[in-house]
């Protein structure tokens, strides 16, 4: 990594209010700017969040703010209504008032004096969600977006449903952080040190957790659809730059926004990462100098320079080459790609029966609850166990479909799809495939997966139960990657029909009968012949090396007895199996200013091997913020789900301290109907 000390531009940081349309609420943001003594109007660049700048964020934001604004922008970064200083109270995420609130802000930005009127907006995760989300309403002067591990899609690729299947490790694991996240208080500093303990007391007093909304809606209705740009792309006029990571759960986004919108609007970048800035050098890299990248984007659509970057590939992906499996790898061996159009015209799809050649008896599959335990971090954040190990355990409690040896290497890329003619002996019911490279010693690396709720077959927006004793061929697609299988190897479809805590299980366990001489994987198999004809009159393609503004100087403190980041145990006498998590997001911190900031979560996920309806969830958080002598507060939420047959139950607490002293404790306690989950 390479810090810049020195820019062509002076810069300077200023804390600022900015109003909102209903003239009573204020947000706060912080803003690097040239100031040079004749600097001329310059672009702005806005990243919009709810997770504190003044300290979850600060660190990541010195990293590019400033930078941006010594290369000629206004770099700002706003909290979110009810969110860190800013004024009101916190809503849903990505509600109507958080995007009109963003148009208000784009709004206010270009109408500053040392403004040229010209905005671009970028983030990753929920600040790439609103970028795109408020591209779609178009403020006239937002111009260019980057939109980093973000969704088109909020209900089928988001944290809360996957394949219409309930997430049972990130609907209530990221439920409870935001729980915990949105109780978090004002800082003094910056609004006073008489308003902030009222603002948060009224903060709290307005929070409901999204666990009660999210499990509300499981189908795709109006609810999910606001915010879904796939609902509507030529809504966007901006020009859109989408990045991903393979090791993303939102990677497909990035393939859909290339395939929906016009060449002249839209570039795609997937490399190998995982939920993260592409240049913060996080396993697995290799990182890469995307500042850089990202600058060239915003001179191009903000200042009207001719950088070339719109003669780029439409999307640029990371060719991943075969590795053991490990659940993290610092770099990860592979190629740069590009292609010009996608669907690509140098992938061809690979039609391979599951049953081989010839005619293969009916298979039962019916795993035991546990299976999906090896699945690794819905959310790899770079952590050292974040990735799937071996699939061993995995392939033995599902039914697997091996291929012959490979005579060749095989390069993927895209979403494979699977087709699969079944049978369910029960009206509710999963069906997840997973595809792994097995090597010749027996180590299976899981390449790709997806999953689909039998209810959700005929669509996400209803449910329609199976009539057990009937067959019906289910098609569906699973994530997107770009991988090479070696010669050797064995292409492995792994079946089972349960995943937790990925998904949470129906109330009844059953089975499925699969026909695989009537099954099939399809795999998107691109030419590797295709990188040359598609790199005449073009270079390769490349990328600087990662380039950032100095760092913050933040002093990060481990615990004292560290506990693993996941840990499996299983009770033999009870037949239970324990997953705890802790995600590990930054433990505590000093700040330059004198903030220390202290955090541990962990998350527990319980189930019996034999029993879908002894699943539970627990999201812990512990939270304390304080300031020498002058400032000091808690916050401590529980989050549970479980279920029965017919409902899901919920149960959440929360507690908050000013100086040891109670400022708001609640408890919520809710049960909603399982329609379709």
């Amino acid at each position: 990594m390479k810090y810049r000390e020195h820019f062509d531009r002076q810069v300077a940081r200023e804390d600022v209010w900015i109003p909102t349309r209903d003239g009573r609420t204020h947000l706060h943001a912080r803003i690097w700017r040239p100031t040079d003594a004749e600097a001329e109007p310059v672009p702005a660049l806005l990243e919009y969040l709810p997770y504190r700048k003044t300290d979850w964020t600060a660190p990541r934001d010195a990293q590019r703010h400033p930078w941006y604004a010594g290369h000629g922008y206004a770099s700002v970064r706003v909290d979110i209504r009810g969110h860190g200083d800013s004024e009101g109270t916190p809503g849903d995420e990505y509600d109507a008032q958080e995007l009109a609130d963003g148009v208000d802000v784009v709004n206010w930005l270009a109408e500053q004096p040392w403004c040229t009127g010209k905005v671009g907006m970028f983030g990753i995760s929920w600040g790439g969600f609103n970028s795109l989300q408020i591209a779609a309403l178009a403020p006239e002067p937002l111009k260019a977006i980057v939109t980093v591990c973000s969704t088109d899609d909020r209900y089928d690729n988001d944290v809360h449903y996957t394949g219409g299947a309930v997430l049972g490790i990130d609907m209530l694991a990221w439920a409870g952080t935001m729980l915990a996240f949105a109780a978090r208080p004002p800082d003094p500093t910056s609004v006073g040190e008489d308003r902030w303990l009222p603002m948060w007391r009224e903060r709290l007093e307005a929070l409901d957790p999204f666990l009660h909304t999210w499990l509300a809606h499981q189908q795709r209705d109006d609810y999910w659809r606001h915010g879904s740009v796939c609902e509507d792309y030529a809504a966007i006029d901006a020009a859109v730059l989408a990045v991903g990571g393979w090791n993303d759960p939102y990677r497909d986004t990035v393939l859909r926004l290339v395939e929906h919108l016009p060449d002249d609007q839209v570039r795609g970048i997937v490399g190998p990462w995982s939920h993260q800035y592409p240049d913060r050098g996080l396993p697995p890299g290799p990182a890469i100098g995307f500042l850089q990248e990202t600058l060239r984007w915003w001179d191009q659509h903000l200042k009207g320079e001719d950088t070339g970057v719109m003669r780029e590939p439409k999307l640029r992906a990371w060719l991943n080459d075969p590795v053991p499996p490990a659940t993290s790898y610092d770099v990860m061996p592979g190629r740069w790609v590009g292609d010009d159009n996608w669907p690509s015209s140098s992938v061809s799809w690979d039609e391979r029966h599951l049953g081989g050649t010839g005619t293969a008896d009916p298979v039962l599959v019916r795993s035991p609850q546990h299976t999906g335990l090896d699945a690794g971090r819905f959310f790899p954040f770079g952590n050292a166990s974040d990735l799937p190990p071996d699939q061993r355990e995995e392939d033995g409690r599902s039914v697997c479909f091996d291929s012959a040896p490979l005579e060749g290497r095989v390069e993927i890329l895209g979403r494979p799809r699977v087709r699969i003619r079944l049978d369910s002996a029960v009206p509710r019911a999963h069906v997840v495939a997973r595809v792994c490279d097995v090597a010749p010693d027996g180590s299976s690396t899981l390449v790709t997966r997806g999953v689909l709720n039998l209810l959700s077959r005929h669509g996400r927006d209803r449910a329609v139960e199976w009539t057990p004793g009937t067959y019906e061929t289910v098609e569906f697609e699973l994530n997107g990657i770009g991988y090479a299988f070696p010669p050797g190897h064995r292409i492995r479809v792994a079946v089972s029909d349960t995943y937790w805590p990925w998904v949470w299980p129906h109330g009844e366990r059953g089975r499925l009968t699969v026909l695989p001489a009537d099954s099939a994987l399809l795999l998107p198999v691109r030419d590797p012949a295709s990188d040359e004809s598609e790199g005449e009159g073009r270079e390769s393609i490349r990328f600087e090396e990662p380039e950032q503004a100095p760092p913050l100087p933040v002093t990060y403190e481990r615990p004292a007895e560290a506990t693993p980041e996941r840990l499996v145990t299983y009770d033999v006498a009870k037949g239970e199996w324990t997953l705890e998590v802790d995600p590990n997001y930054g433990g505590s911190r000093i700040y330059p200013d004198g903030l220390r900031y202290e955090e541990s979560a962990r998350e527990t996920y319980r189930i019996r091997a034999d029993d879908p309806l002894s699943a539970v969830a627990v999201s812990e958080w512990t939270i304390r913020l304080r300031r020498g002598d002058d400032w000091d507060a808690e916050i401590m939420t529980r989050t549970e789900l479980r279920a029965t047959a017919t409902e899901f139950i919920m149960d959440s607490r929360m507690e908050t301290r000013a100086d040891g002293e109670t400022v708001v404790e609640r408890a919520w306690h809710r049960t909603t109907p399982r329609t379709s989950a």
